[in-house]
């Protein structure tokens, strides 16, 4: 596990981990719109799949990121070193924070409840909602991942 710790790739102070995660964080609004697509062009069964898988793995990644972050000091270890004020940063951590949960959650109940959401003529809705969170979530993930490790 000590390779998740070691000098990230992107060529700031941010571990291994965090470094992937937030490459990954950043591209996973364009493979939801890719799996969005797939039901624009009627693939549905496609769609559904490529919606479960997509969210299967960004809480796999989830779990990553909380395990390095709890080893890695928490949030105290990783605002030491940036000039940024602790109380500007740490509200833009709570920010995101609730951005992602509310979005994962909201995701979660739009694929647990598709086929019922389909009938009553609101997964559509849901799902732009949901799209639209996770676009603020990578968002609000880079600003942190700059705060953090790069100002």
């Amino acid at each position: 596990m000590n390779y998740m710790f070691e000098a990230g790739f992107l060529g700031t102070r941010a571990p291994f981990f965090m470094d992937l995660v937030t490459l990954i964080v950043a591209f996973l609004p364009l493979l939801v719109a890719g799996a969005i697509y797939l039901a624009k062009i009627k693939k549905y069964k496609l769609h559904a799949f490529a919606q479960i898988f997509i969210f299967a793995f960004s809480v796999i990644v989830l779990v990553y990121f909380e395990i390095g972050v709890r080893v890695g000091g928490g949030f105290n270890a990783f605002i030491d070193e940036s000039s940024v004020s602790y109380n500007y940063a740490f509200f833009v951590l709570i920010l995101h924070i609730v951005i992602a949960v509310v979005t994962l959650i909201i995701w979660f109940m739009t694929l647990i409840k598709a086929k019922k959401y389909l009938a009553l003529g609101i997964h559509k809705k849901l799902g732009k909602i949901t799209f639209l969170g996770i676009v603020l979530t990578a968002l609000s993930s880079m600003w942190v991942y700059l705060l953090l490790f790069v100002f």
